[in-house]
């Protein structure tokens, strides 16, 4: 695509899974589909095109005022008070996550990060493990891979040995799953977000209907559990190729709680900008879809109505225009004054843009930077500078060799 930016400009054409898909590059580009000033471009066709089947209804994929009504319900579950309630349950699974990984000379952190969150999603989305048990969790890990993974399928089509009939398979399996708890979890009211899903209302009185809840959840589960595992995995890799900044980060973990709030990870400043730096590197989720409704320009170039769209935000993240250097691992571009983030408000998104940002980036911020805490608090790890991740895009962006990493235990020094 970086070549296609410089031959063919910011709006280009594209072939992809056999259909004709326009690709937006560059931020200029970018905003002209997140402000959507004139309604032209919907979510909900595009993302389907990819992943609908599996995450079907989900809060991305709803569109206008249907997405509104149901953003503005789902905002309650994501309220600082609610925050901070998350971020204290996290606590407990990533401290015992982590004191159990094993000193060894080669580790392969991805898988085992990949594991962390899904415990973490369970005790924190879920309310814990009495929901289910290790096996039926090892299912449902496996289903959503499977139903992520159907994303870039060739053959998408109900055969028997694909990606799509596994994903769909998947899928059941998820609602099922769900469907089975929805009555408890409405019977009686708790602070994890499966229950707050189900005692929603908002100002109106308007509430969630079973079915809601389970897309929402499915579609939520989702984007915690392998957006944090991509993001999390990648921090591990950069923060072990670049000592200075794990001991830099180091000196800050050691510096908070056994058990930090939300509060005291908002304190945590070297923590956040390497996180930012990992995700401008490598974002979870490098492309948006959207889909045109009717006629539209971008930049002045016509886009019809019924065209599948692509807006590359991964290729805004290594722009020459807004990033020195921007192949270098450098979390101080990130930090006053240097700001470089700031040079155009579609620089940096991660999380994406316009009404569908990201509902719970914060919540994602809080669960990434727990863990780094707790992992720099009591270990250390090595990787090869010159060790370049394999990545995959079958999903979300994930190194095919697991990251192998030497994790050395760490022991902090006690004066007398």
């Amino acid at each position: 695509m970086q070549r296609t930016l410089k031959r063919h400009g910011p709006v280009s054409e594209m072939t992809f899974l056999g259909k004709r898909w326009t690709a937006l590059i560059g931020p200029q580009a970018c905003e002209v589909a997140f402000r959507n000033a004139d309604k032209a471009f919907a979510n909900g066709p595009g993302w389907g095109e990819l992943v609908g089947p599996f995450f079907d209804r989900g809060l991305m994929l709803l569109d206008f005022a249907e997405h509104h009504q149901h953003r503005r319900i789902m905002q309650g579950a994501f309220t600082r008070d609610r925050l901070r309630g998350y971020t204290g349950a996290l606590q407990g699974p990533i401290r015992r996550t982590v004191e159990a990984w094993p000193q060894a000379e080669r580790f392969e952190i991805y898988p085992a990060i990949k594991s962390a969150t899904l415990d973490i999603a369970t005790q924190v989305f879920m309310g814990g493990a009495d929901l289910a048990g290790p096996a039926e969790l090892a299912r449902v890990n496996n289903a959503f891979t499977d139903c992520v993974q159907a994303a870039t399928a060739l053959v998408r089509r109900d055969i028997p040995g694909t990606k799509w009939r596994r994903a769909l398979k998947g899928r059941r399996l998820l609602e099922d799953f769900l469907r089975r708890h929805v009555a408890r979890r409405r019977a009686v009211e708790g602070d994890d977000l499966f229950s707050v899903l189900c005692h929603l209302r908002d100002d109106d009185g308007e509430a969630f209907s079973d079915t809601d809840v389970v897309n929402h959840m499915i579609f939520l589960l989702m984007a915690a559990h392998d957006t944090s595992t991509s993001t999390a995995t990648t921090m591990i890799q950069l923060l072990g190729q670049h000592p200075d900044w794990q001991e830099r980060c180091r000196a800050e973990a050691l510096r908070l709680p056994d058990n930090p709030t939300l509060d005291d990870l908002d304190t945590a400043i070297d923590l956040d900008l390497a996180m930012r730096e990992a995700l401008r590197l490598v974002p979870p989720v490098p492309v948006v879809a959207r889909y045109t409704v009717k006629d539209t320009q971008v930049l002045g170039v016509r886009v019809p109505a019924g065209r599948f769209v692509v807006v590359a935000l991964h290729l805004n993240h290594h722009q020459t225009e807004l990033w020195t250097e921007p192949s270098k691992f450098d979390p101080d571009r990130f930090a006053e004054p240097r700001r470089e983030d700031t040079h155009h408000r579609h620089a940096w998104d991660p999380f994406g843009g316009g009404v569908h940002k990201c509902l719970g980036m914060f919540f994602a911020k809080a669960e990434v930077l727990s863990l780094m805490t707790h992992l720099l608090r009591t270990r250390r790890w090595h990787i090869d500078p010159n060790y370049r991740a394999p990545l995959s895009y079958t999903s979300l962006p994930y190194p095919k060799d697991g990251l192998p990493v030497r994790l050395m235990p760490f022991t902090r020094e006690v004066s007398v």
